[in-house]
């Protein structure tokens, strides 16, 4: 069975985390270690009704944030990766700077010196050069920095549909590919022939 830590910070989108728990339970074969911030617990009660106690019951193992000690915190620990969703500015800082001042963060720290997948599903927005630089020091460590960008070709009819989107790319990042009928196709016919139209006159 393969395994996944899954972290969750006091950015808004705490139901990235629920989705990607909710994928990796339907999906089967991998068993799922879970975090929650202080700040993570806070949003969670604004925006998830019954969050914790559903984000809970998805994962088979949940971790106390300050337990330091835990499995997760240990390179002896083989799992496929991490990811962090969402992700706050304040733990994309720690991580850039190999705080390890909590569960969350050590374990990305973790994730970074095993060579492990690491998906960092950042919300901010704008953002500043201190963010910036953060998230090039992570790039360049072996983390994959992951705005949840919504996908328009995918013509989303809900807010589920944008998670769905960037929860199904995120688990493409650790070889997890769900069959969707939302990722991208290539253009239609009519958008195709206007492009070789197009090319054409450009010839010309």
């Amino acid at each position: 069975m393969k395994r996944m830590v899954v972290g969750i910070t006091g950015a808004t989108g705490s139901v990235y985390g629920l989705r990607l728990l909710e994928l990796l339970r339907e999906t089967g074969g991998w068993e799922t270690h879970l975090v929650m911030s202080p700040a993570a617990l806070l949003n969670i009660r604004e925006e998830l009704p019954e969050g914790k106690a559903r984000l809970e019951a998805l994962a088979d193992v949940v971790h106390n944030v300050r337990n330091v000690g835990a499995s997760i915190a240990s390179g002896s620990f083989v799992c496929e990766g991490m990811a962090i969703a969402p992700c706050s500015m304040r733990t994309l800082g720690a991580v850039a700077h190999a705080l390890s001042d909590n569960l969350i963060t050590r374990a990305a720290d973790v994730m970074l010196k095993e060579r492990r997948r690491l998906v960092m599903i950042t919300r901010e927005a704008p953002l500043n050069l201190a963010h910036l630089r953060n998230m090039t020091a992570c790039t360049e460590m072996g983390a994959v920095i992951f705005p949840p960008v919504p996908a328009f070709y995918a013509r989303p009819s809900s807010l589920a549909d944008v998670v769905e989107h960037s929860c199904m790319r995120v688990l493409d990042l650790f070889g997890l590919h769900a069959k969707s009928e939302k990722r991208w196709q290539g253009l239609s016919k009519e958008a195709a022939s206007l492009v070789s139209g197009a090319g054409q006159m450009e010839g010309n």
